[in-house]
């Protein structure tokens, strides 16, 4: 058996070195260029200071040490993931992926709703199995030894869950880059799979455009085409020169904070108002405990090349005839219209939109997504 526990201990001279690095950093003059021409120098600054001198690692280190980690070899590399077990009658497993720039953090606060939904106000017949892998070359998972792509991710979390951890059928959720995973596992492995769940459709299906789009549809193609116009920059650089990037994710610790920032900062911005007293659905601990990880583990190399290794992953045919739930939110990149929905998936099985949440809803917004999660699969569990 391959499969075995896990615990985060970082040595103290690490963290130590962090904290130098980041007390000598050499910040960007502040042009007042607000949001518009990158991350805003003067809440980079904040973020680095609180960072510096104010956040404690080793207290997340702790509360992630309670949680059930392990580690498999699979299918010749190794995978991180946490393993926690439902309590209730009959849990659904259920595989859970994350995408680029976050991690298996993404789906810490969901834990404990989907494991023991009676805790917290549910009904026992709701609890899951619960699955967090982290991607290879993220967080603790070894990058792949040859280019990789998506649909090797979906093979690798297939036999996790079916050799490693002996579910014959299981559940499964994605958003980002998860999302995609998450649909090449389900077409690829519908014997396995009883139903996905997603916060976004694939935008690669964007580019196979219905002929009888209507206009929430227009409207939806109009606001990806705006989004990689505006804010796409970062895909083009790791699906293109990754290696350029490879000294300032790895030797700036303030370097990897802003790229990081900036790769969706519609959504970091809400940490902004947080600094300005606002509540939000994150923190500066939650962005700074996933941006804390990237560099502690050295992967903000490795991650980002999930660019330029799959790009041909983003043209992958349709397929997908298993049931799906499909989640809403208004600040995500681009919402997904419910009839988008439809022709991406014939046998859509929920669907709703909710009013607050983001790019990284079970990380902001858990509940939300934990209800649909619950209501979506209800019909399925027996």
């Amino acid at each position: 058996m391959t499969v075995r526990t896990f615990e985060i201990a970082l040595p103290e001279a690490t963290l130590g070195d962090l904290r130098a690095r980041l007390a000598r950093a050499r910040l960007a003059p502040d042009t007042s260029a607000d949001w518009d021409a990158g991350v805003n120098p003067a809440y980079l600054a904040e973020l680095v200071e609180y960072w510096r001198s104010r956040y404690d690692f080793r207290r997340q280190e702790a509360a992630l040490n309670r949680l059930p980690h392990f580690q498999a070899d699979v299918a010749g590399t190794t995978l991180h993931f946490l393993h926690a077990r439902g309590r209730g009658d009959a849990p659904m497993p259920l595989l859970l992926t994350h995408g680029f720039p976050d991690s298996f953090l993404r789906f810490v606060k969901l834990i404990p709703l989907l494991t023991d939904p009676a805790a917290h106000g549910g009904d026992p017949s709701d609890a899951f199995d619960v699955v967090v892998p982290s991607l290879p070359g993220y967080g603790f998972s070894q990058p792949l030894a040859k280019p990789g792509s998506a649909f090797r991710f979906g093979d690798l979390l297939h036999e996790l869950m079916t050799k490693q951890l002996g579910y014959e059928r299981f559940a499964a959720h994605g958003g980002d880059w998860g999302s995609t995973v998450t649909d090449h596992l389900a077409r690829s492995h519908h014997e396995a799979v009883i139903a996905i769940h997603l916060t976004e459709v694939p935008f690669w299906r964007a580019f196979q455009k219905p002929r009888d789009a209507g206009a929430a549809e227009l409207e939806y193609l109009a606001g990806i085409a705006d989004y990689f116009e505006r804010e796409g920059a970062y895909a083009l650089i790791q699906g293109t020169r990754p290696q350029t990037l490879a000294d300032s994710l790895i030797d700036s610790p303030v370097g990897l904070a802003a790229w990081i920032i900036d790769h969706d900062s519609w959504t970091y911005r809400q940490i902004a108002r947080v600094f300005d007293g606002a509540a939000e659905g994150l923190t500066r601990d939650d962005i700074l405990d996933n941006i804390t990880l990237y560099w502690l583990t050295n992967t903000g190399v490795s991650s980002a090349r999930l660019y330029w290794e799959n790009k041909l992953a983003f043209f992958a045919p349709k397929g997908v005839k298993i049931p799906v739930v499909v989640s809403a939110f208004p600040e995500e990149i681009c919402p997904i219209p419910r009839k988008w929905a439809e022709k991406a998936y014939p046998k859509l099985l929920y669907y709703k939109r909710h009013p607050k949440g983001a790019h990284f809803a079970a990380w902001e917004q858990p509940q939300a997504i934990v209800e649909d999660l619950r209501a979506g699969f209800k019909s399925l569990r027996s």
